[in-house]
């Protein structure tokens, strides 16, 4: 093993136990801890700023032993090592100084000085606080023995009084911005100080952890004797402060003052008194002392510790890396020693031995049960508890920044419209296209394949006559090389070493406009491009001084054609990028100097600017981009413009939260990058590969040239290559497998500036050396090339140093500051786990570091990027540990599915800027796993709505993502020529490559498994109608609403909202979209007799949408879905019932309603004349249900009331505006729609409407808004107009004209309402509308305002069914998962209620807008707290008073009702209620 183990020991050391160096704190209480480390120590005779070396490097920690590289000495003048086993220490000795820090409260220090002069005299205590309040007082005294008693001393500061003959009480001093107190102690037999810190003012007591402060006090003994120290139980003294300080890393100096205090402690112990054996028995929890082994003089004295430790090391290795106790590692230590003792005494030299060490000679002996790692489990971290809502991110982007408005796309030129429809004709393959300006003119180069052959097409806006000047070039653009005649044009003639063609008129555009054009074919593969000039008259056109030049392969790939106006980006952003692209391919270099010049612009263009700078990186890193093109940059370059970028978008992190995701996925694109020599040692470490291993040809140096030439992230890739064919015992397939898995091709190979031709071949003896090496370089490259690496990431933020001759020399990275206590460990115990088989150790130590490094990426510093670096990586290794770990899922069981789905949920939203759903849906799924560890009977059910929820809430991040970053990659792509299919699937990818499609796939694996234990099978049935039809696929219901089918269909829907309609000619409709049982869509499928299901199970889904085109029938069950394919003879056994499709429909004819001379009603007024049955229901209700049912007051704005004050003459040009409108209307313009609704927001209310509605609101007890002001008034207002003019809304409008109600005879009463801001909204069908039994009740709960329930928001309600006669026994059908509730303040709601609602054959209920006149909030629910949820009794009384409410009102009118309502404060309020249809 040679240099294989010293090193590897070196780069595990540096590469994750350097901690960051934090603030020293020396704590001087005696509390005894267990040892976890062994120690190295240095010989008294070294220089005196070396002695006691605190090495808190040396450490048995998890399943890694780290060992400091052992320092030996180099020519000929090495120092014999002389080890010590004691140090003797001068009793009379003055004693330093002692210190402890504490943190009071917040940001108030306290710090203690201890000062001790000549044992005997007086010990000074120097106690100052950060803070100047006037009454702090010190609450204090000494103990002199082992009880703790406190003892008033007879010596105290002036101001002191005794407290209760129990404690003495001194008053601070201010000093500055703090207070100041100085205490002198004169006792000598005083052991500690203790004391608490009172302020008096506030009554309000500072402790220590809810303790005293606790000060040793130095020992004073009067005696000339010397008291010898053993230096190893210094070190374990050591050891524990260092421990007791959460295990920081110390500077050198630290480290000094540390040992001493430990070495003052266990003088101070011995000099108490304390035999040598006890302190061993104590310090190292022996039972017994005859258990310390004790090293003979021989062995201190010839065997330096420096090798024992490695010897040490190299056995834990051959052990297998077990976890060792306390006790082990130190007998594996002294083992070691032992081993290397018995080599000694064979007459081996020190130097002898250094070299068997390094060549693994060492005779070895490891307890058998320590080969087999089985033996040991694999350790768990103890993740710490935390408060779910203090991870809750909230910085949303409302609305998307565009910097210009781009709807209307700007005029093209002839020229480009000339190009437009050229490029639709056109039907092979693009290659390359130019469209130059010249002057007022331009010229178009365009470049296809087609048939073999390259065909170039010119054409120009000239008027006068033009001549191409022409020739062809194979290798550079400045070759003309005359075109053979067989490829020239007819009419072409050549001309001094070039040929010369004349444009002619082109016939196959608009003869308004005159273009003139000429084609030329190469059938030649090896010309690269055409230089050519234009010629016109005498006068040459050239191209800013020079000549033109086309590739014929521009570089780039297919162009095509996706948003070719840049909507929904930042379009002038993304113009400046593809005008750039060209320099920016010359070198990475060139890409991250442009990208960086660019991130101001990229800001100001807001969520879209930065979206435009992560596809354009993206695209760069999967290699749709040109890599480096002629140019030669040196690797440190490359580093410096990395670091320039990744520091300014560590600039955006710091000052725009709302943009932090995003600027995380651009860093995951980008290299860290570092100035100075961390892009430099990419080449200068090649060299010393190629030297120290004798490799200075074929492989290695074309490799070698290529990265001082230009590296790239596929030197990685490369680097991982060699590694995998030396380990494969040199079997050049596997490099290629790797190299192939990567993306990386031979071609890919051979297409670099300086191309890589030759396969790696080495010798077998040059395997050692060259693992070796490759290992440290790949991590180099990954240092420069990939942030979000682990291993590299980890590096960067604990920091490492090589030191020493040879490879690496004086490299040094400075470790973060401030890292969390613990930090390191976790860290390595997340390496240690990397591979592990069983994923789940590994998961939650990745997941505890995040969480641990959370606080850190708030809070702005100067290696804040490294930090995210290395939580991206932490984020990556989530994703991939969790693919690894899929086949441990195969059998598992729900409990641990769900534990996984935990992890990895909180994994996403700790990458989410908002993540206040994914949260909540955590906080569930917490709760489903406590409710399925205590077989509560309902987890499943509760489990498979936080499943819903969960999908609904990554749903939504997949619709974001794909709203900011899909038409940028769409119009980008067409600028740059990216190949279409890595355009079209970009959003995708990017989802793909996160951790949120791995939770998805964890959620599909669980959904069968509750669908099963909640037994709710495959489909949930909202309307039972059995029907044919042929089947047809569609994206979205909304999208053919208004569509007619003429033969009978069956949609499968992939998306259905909730408020669409259900096409003409449509007789079922299939989805995996969960729309409420009572959404408006569900109601509108039952009122029209059609086939309404969700389908849960992915497999089945994907069978119907198989069948498109076919003919199907379909009958539903109470819970499943029967459907099977129906032949064409079999047509006739069909009734007529089950096969329509769209038909002929009779007029509805409307009563028209006319305007009765009143502006506003009271519910005593509420006639079948003034206003609709919504009002009147509601009226008759008042008075009748029982007292413990509520009825909001009402009052109405009547029928004919609009239409008055349309005609009023205060509003005569918009009634004149609104008539020419609707005339349009009935012509078939349906897009006047919009237009007519803004029309009726322009009419002005008549004085008359605003006193009578004014005082009919008041006499009713209802707040009138002028009260509050004008401004209220016009809110109030507006929300009348509002809903007038949703007579006019596209749903209601379509709606009624395809059932033919006649629109004109349409009137629309308001009726208004006092908003009740309820806890929950419900609504109940008396009669189960899927079942159809009226012997149950069927009934949905949400939390706040209604509209969640009857409106567009995803996701299902609470349902329950009830039977009549058992009204206290509600069953709970699903829990909700709905992600946001609506709540409002105090205000007026109007609805709407017009006459052409709930007629025979058609339900017009819902259609029209009711509008509240303040705006609803929305909420983002958390279910896991909400006692509807989670309090069987609370939910009992609540479902138990709605089921009530229903019967009582269906009793009152003798019929089935559809009602709605609210419950505020455990009351019920019914605002509603209709016959049930």
């Amino acid at each position: 093993m040679s240099n294989t183990v010293t090193h590897s020991i070196f780069i595990f050391h540096q590469t994750l136990l350097c901690p960051a160096v934090s603030k020293y704190r020396s704590k001087v209480n005696s509390s005894v801890i267990p040892s976890n480390t062994l120690y190295q120590h240095k010989g008294v005779n070294q220089a005196p700023a070396q002695a006691h070396k605190f090495l808190l490097s040396t450490q048995f920690s998890g399943n890694n032993l780290c060992v400091r590289k052992p320092e030996f000495g180099m020519g000929g003048h090495q120092q014999a090592p002389i080890i010590a086993h004691a140090v003797s220490v001068d009793c009379a000795s003055p004693l330093e100084q002692l210190s402890e820090n504490f943190s009071l409260d917040g940001n108030i220090e306290l710090q203690v000085c201890v000062t001790s002069s000549a044992p005997g005299l007086i010990t000074q205590i120097d106690i100052q606080v950060s803070n100047n309040i006037d009454s702090l007082l010190l609450h204090w005294g000494v103990i002199r023995d082992k009880q703790g008693k406190w003892v008033l001393p007879s010596r105290h500061p002036d101001g002191t009084k005794v407290y209760k003959n129990r404690a003495l009480r001194t008053p601070f001093v201010k000093s500055g911005s703090g207070s100041f107190l100085e205490i002198e102690i004169d006792d000598p037999t005083a052991q500690a100080i203790e004391f608490l810190i009172l302020d008096e003012a506030q009554n309000k007591w500072f402790k220590n952890n809810g303790g005293n402060f606790h000060i040793k006090l130095p020992l004073k003994v009067k005696s000339d004797k010397k008291i010898s120290v053993p230096e190893d139980l210094v070190q374990i003294q050591a050891y524990r402060r260092w421990e007791r300080n959460g295990k920081q890393t110390y500077t050198p100096e630290q480290e000094k003052e540390e040992y001493e205090a430990a070495r003052i402690e266990v003088f101070e112990e011995l000099a108490r008194g304390a035999s040598i054996q006890d302190l061993y028995v104590r310090l190292t929890d022996k039972t017994s002392a005859t258990e310390v082994n004790e090293p003979s003089i021989s062995e201190t004295k010839t065997i330096p510790d420096e090798l024992v430790q490695v010897q040490a090391y190299i056995r834990w290795e051959k052990a297998g890396k077990p976890n060792y106790s306390p006790d082990q590692q130190l007998r594996e230590f002294e083992e070691a020693r032992k081993e290397l003792v018995a080599e000694l005494e064979k007459g081996t030299s020190i130097d002898e031995i250094q070299k068997k060490i390094l060549k693994g000679e060492i005779k070895t002996k490891v307890a058998n049960q320590l080969k087999n790692k089985k033996h040991f489990r694999l350790e768990r971290i103890q993740r710490k508890k935390r408060d779910l809502m203090q991870l809750i991110n909230r910085h949303v982007c409302e609305n998307i920044v565009v910097e210009q408005d781009i709807g209307a796309p700007k005029a093209l030129t002839v020229i480009e419209q000339y190009s437009k429809e050229r490029e639709e004709q056109n039907s092979g393959l693009v290659l390359n296209k130019e469209i130059y300006k010249l002057a007022e003119n331009d010229l178009l180069v365009l470049v296809t394949k087609d048939a073999g052959k390259t065909k170039v097409h010119l054409a120009t806006g000239f008027e006068f006559p033009v001549t191409l000047h022409w020739a062809l070039s194979r290798t550079t653009p400045g070759e003309w090389l005359v075109p053979h005649r067989s490829v020239l044009p007819p009419g072409s003639v050549t001309v001094n070493g070039a040929a010369q063609t004349q444009f002619t008129i082109s016939s196959s555009f608009d003869p308004f406009y005159k273009v003139q054009s000429l084609d030329i074919e190469v059938e030649d593969d090896t010309f690269k491009g055409m230089p050519f000039v234009l010629l016109s008259g005498q006068k040459w056109i050239k191209n800013n001084g020079s000549n033109f030049y086309i590739a014929f392969g521009s570089g780039r790939k297919q162009i095509h054609k996706d948003n070719a106006y840049g909507k929904g980006t930042a379009k002038l952003l993304l113009d400046k990028i593809a005008k750039l692209e060209d320099e920016a391919q010359r070198s990475f270099m060139h890409r991250f100097n442009i990208a960086a010049d660019l991130i101001d612009q990229a800001k100001e263009a807001g969520q879209l600017g930065l979206a435009g700078i992560l596809v354009w990186m993206r695209f760069m890193a999967t290699r749709q981009l040109i890599w480096n093109k002629n140019y030669n940059v040196k690797p440190r370059e490359i580093s410096k413009a990395q670091d320039r970028l990744t520091d300014l978008l560590q600039n955006v992190y710091t000052s725009y939260p709302q943009y932090r995701e995003l600027v995380r996925m651009i860093l995951s694109t980008v290299g860290r990058g570092g100035e100075g020599d961390v892009g430099q040692r990419i080449r200068d470490e090649i060299l010393l590969i190629q030297r120290n291993n004798y490799c200075k040809g074929g492989f290695m140096e074309e490799w070698h040239q290529k990265l001082h030439n230009n590296t790239s992230p596929d030197d990685v890739v490369i680097c991982q290559a060699l590694i995998d064919y030396i380990n494969s015992d040199l079997d050049i397939g596997a490099y290629w497998k790797t190299l192939n898995a990567n993306g990386i091709t031979k071609e890919r190979l051979l297409s670099y500036d300086r191309a890589i031709h030759s396969e790696p071949s080495f010798l077998r003896d040059q395997r050692e050396g060259l693992l070796r090496d490759l290992g440290s370089y790949l991590r180099t490259l990954k240092a420069v090339h990939s942030g979000a690496d682990l291993e590299s990431a980890i590096s960067y933020c604990m920091g490492y140093k090589s030191e020493g001759q040879g490879f690496m020399v004086g490299v040094q990275i400075n470790p973060v500051s401030g890292l969390p206590s613990g930090f390191p460990e976790l860290l390595q115990f997340v390496m240690e786990h990397i591979e592990v088989t069983d994923v789940e150790p590994l998961l939650e130590g990745l997941l505890e570091a995040r969480q641990e490094l959370r606080p850190l990426l708030f809070r702005p510093q100067g290696r804040l990027k490294d930090l995210l670096f290395l939580d991206i990586a932490l984020d990556s290794t989530v994703r991939t540990a969790l693919e690894r770990g899929y086949e441990e899922l195969n059998n598992a069981g729900a409990e641990k599915i769900m534990y996984f789905i935990c992890m990895v949920l909180e994994n996403v939203a700790l990458s989410s800027d908002d993540n206040e759903d994914l949260i909540y849906c955590l906080k569930g799924w917490n709760l489903a796993l406590s409710m399925c560890k205590s077989k509560d009977t309902n987890w499943a059910l509760y489990a498979k709505s936080v499943l819903d929820r969960t999908r609904l809430a990554l749903a939504h991040k997949a619709e974001w993502y794909h709203q900011i970053l899909q038409s940028s990659a769409e119009y980008l792509g067409s600028q740059l020529g990216v190949d279409t299919w890595a355009v079209e699937i970009f959003t995708e990818e990017i989802i793909r490559s996160g951790s949120a499609a791995s939770l998805s796939s964890l959620l599909n694996r669980l959904d069968p498994i509750l669908r099963k234990t909640a037994n709710l099978g495959s489909w949930q049935v909202i309307s039972p109608v059995e029907g044919v039809g042929y089947v047809e696929v569609v994206d979205e219901l909304l999208a053919v609403q208004n569509r007619s089918y003429e033969r009978p269909t069956i949609l499968v829907a992939k998306s259905v909202k909730g408020e669409e309609e259900i096409p003409d000619g449509t007789v079922a409709v299939l989805t995996p979209d969960m729309p409420d049982v009572l959404s408006h869509v569900s109601v509108r499928a039952r009122n029209s007799k059609v086939c309404f299901a969700t389908c849960f199970d992915p497999n089945i889904l994907a069978n119907l949408q198989a069948n498109k085109g076919k003919l199907l029938h379909v009958k539903p069950t109470s819970a499943d879905v029967i459907y099977s394919e129906v032949k064409d003879g079999e047509l006739d056994g069909v009734k007529s019932t089950e096969l329509k499709g769209a038909g002929s429909l009779s007029p509805i004819t409307l009563a028209r309603k006319q305007f009765r001379g009143k502006f506003a009603i009271s519910s005593e007024e509420f006639t079948n004349e003034m206003v609709g049955a919504k009002s009147r229901n509601i009226s008759y209700l008042k008075g009748k249900v029982p007292s413990w049912i509520g009825i909001p007051t009402s009052v109405a704005i009547p029928f004919g009331v609009f239409e008055h004050v349309l005609s009023d003459k205060s509003n005569q040009k918009v009634g004149e505006k609104v008539k020419i409108l609707i005339r349009r209307l009935d012509k078939g313009e349906f897009s006047v729609l919009s237009e007519i609704r803004e029309a009726v927001l322009q009419l002005n209310a008549p004085s008359q409407l605003v006193e009578e509605l004014k005082t009919k609101m008041k006499s009713s007890g209802m707040p009138w808004p002028g009260d509050e002001g004008e401004k209220r008034w016009e809110q109030a207002w507006r929300a009348i107009k509002k809903v007038w003019g949703s007579k006019w809304n596209e749903r209601a409008y379509l709606s009624a004209r395809k059932v033919k109600v006649d629109h004109d005879s349409l009137s629309m009463a308001v009726l208004v309402q006092e908003v009740i801001n309820a806890d929950y909204a419900f609504v109940i069908h008396t009669s189960n509308p899927s079942s159809g039994d009226s012997s149950e009740i069927y009934a949905e709960v949400v939390k706040g305002l209604g509209e969640t329930l009857v409106g567009a928001y995803p996701g299902r309600a609470l349902s329950f069914i009830c039977k009549k006669q058992d009204l206290t026994s509600p069953q709970v059908l699903g829990y909700p998962s709905k992600g946001v509730g609506l709540c409002i303040r105090r205000s007026i709601i109007f609805r709407s209620d017009s006459n052409g609602e709930d007629l025979e054959g058609y339900a017009g209920a819902g259609l029209y807008d009711s509008v509240a006149m303040d705006e609803e909030e929305k909420v983002v629910v958390d279910y896991s707290c909400d006692p509807l949820v989670v309090d069987s009794g609370f939910r009992e009384s609540i479902l138990c008073s709605i089921a009530r409410t229903g019967i009582a009102i269906e009793e009152l009118y003798a019929s089935s009702q559809d009602i709605e309502g609210v419950i505020k404060d455990g009351k019920v309020y019914v605002v509603q209620t209709r016959p049930q249809i």
